[in-house]
């Protein structure tokens, strides 16, 4: 064992743990006993959170393509001025309904006749 410089005995014998090729840890012996201190992979830790962060932007920007389809298809002019609105229905009939607040200020009515 080696003495440091304020007096307290340093660890002298590490003994690496190895699984296949690559190291994980080392058994440090001293004057406390015998401990497992765990080696840090930073390229792993590096490459694992690089790629976390590929799949998500990946997932973000699958998501938000999908969510962008439009409520209508393409809107275009007729001869005659009319509106064309493709892949959508026929607004619901309100025979009974009160009139919104904009056709209040506008003082509109409906074009068609009521029965």
């Amino acid at each position: 064992m080696t003495t440091t410089l304020d007096g307290t005995r340093a660890v002298t014998n590490l003994t690496p743990v190895r699984q296949g090729d690559r190291e994980i840890g080392a058994y440090s012996a001293g004057p406390g006993g015998v401990t497992f201190v765990p080696a840090v992979d930073v390229t792993r830790v590096v490459l694992s959170s690089l790629g976390a962060a590929v799949a998500m932007t990946i997932a973000i920007s699958i998501a938000a393509a999908v969510r962008q389809r439009p409520a209508i298809g393409a809107v275009t002019m007729g001869p005659g001025g009319w509106v064309s609105l493709k892949k959508t229905g026929a607004p619901p009939f309100r025979s009974g309904a009160p009139r919104p607040w904009w056709a209040h200020v506008l003082r509109a009515h409906r074009l068609v006749v009521e029965r």
